[in-house]
């Protein structure tokens, strides 16, 4: 099939007193090519482990992953991470680190240039590219993560709380731009994030995970992501449907976050 397709993945953590810890149990999930997906869920359900997963930094327990039909075994260029901090090279020039990865691939100058010159138009960041990392500001760096990730033409792009360190104001600039991505770049993208609000602007597809061994607790196909790429974000959350979703789970991860500190009470 075309798309990612996740089947009864579990991931388990040995400990080194011979414990274990359940992280991940039985989540499966299946997103067409071109498909956003934001997942939810209180802390340490196993939103990063599960995005870890599907990037190839972990191996999991149980269960098996495709993309495009053929299995996931580890990283790939298929599969690209944005993550909360850039991990940029704070040395290199912007243009240097979106050319990084096709530089890596051994083409051409000739080849890419063009092409990273037309990405950081795009993210808006064309005057500032022969700047280097440091002289740049938080969102300006996330922009230039942005810009890296997409160089190196991945079919998925995985990002982990990648506007969580941002300012309000720039954070609601950055959805807009990652919205605007996704429509003009087609490409399927999971973004995992704490923001319930976040999560219903940016999804298109919404995932609530339960606490751990986290699983998928419920799913929600939502229209704010579409009519974000054409609006204005702060007139989407005036649409009658967002306050309501929004609620709904916020008392649900409210509900999930007092069943998990009852448990810790109870262990004491």
């Amino acid at each position: 099939m075309t798309g990612l397709s996740i089947q009864n993945l579990s991931m388990r953590f040995d400990l080194p007193d011979g414990g274990a810890v359940q992280a991940l149990q039985d989540v499966s999930l299946d997103l067409k090519a071109g498909e956003l997906l934001s997942v939810l869920g209180p802390s340490g359900c196993g939103k990063t482990t599960l995005l870890n997963i599907v990037a190839g930094f972990l191996a999991p327990t149980g269960g098996q992953m495709t993309l495009n039909g053929n299995t996931i075994a580890g990283p790939s260029a298929d599969r690209g991470m944005v993550f909360q901090k850039g991990a940029l090279f704070e040395w290199m020039s912007v243009r240097d680190n979106v050319s990084f990865g096709p530089r890596m691939q051994g083409q051409r100058e000739s080849d890419y240039l063009e092409e990273v010159d037309h990405l950081l138009e795009v993210v808006g960041l064309q005057d500032f590219k022969e700047k280097a990392i440091y002289e740049l500001s938080g969102g300006m760096q996330q922009r230039v993560a942005l810009a890296r990730c997409l160089a190196n033409h991945p079919d998925v792009i995985l990002m982990d709380e990648p506007l969580g360190a941002l300012d309000a104001l720039t954070r609601e600039k950055m959805q807009s731009l990652v919205l605007k991505l996704w429509k003009e770049t087609g490409k399927t993208i999971i973004l995992i994030t704490h923001s319930v609000e976040e999560a219903l602007l940016l999804g298109e597809r919404l995932v609530v995970m339960a606490p751990r061994p986290g699983r998928i607790h419920k799913e929600y196909r939502l229209p704010f992501a579409d009519l974000g790429v054409d609006a204005d974000l702060r007139e989407v959350k005036k649409h009658p449907d967002f306050g309501v979703k929004r609620e709904e789970i916020l008392s649900m991860i409210w509900d999930m976050e007092e069943e998990i500190m009852g448990r810790s009470e109870d262990s004491k």
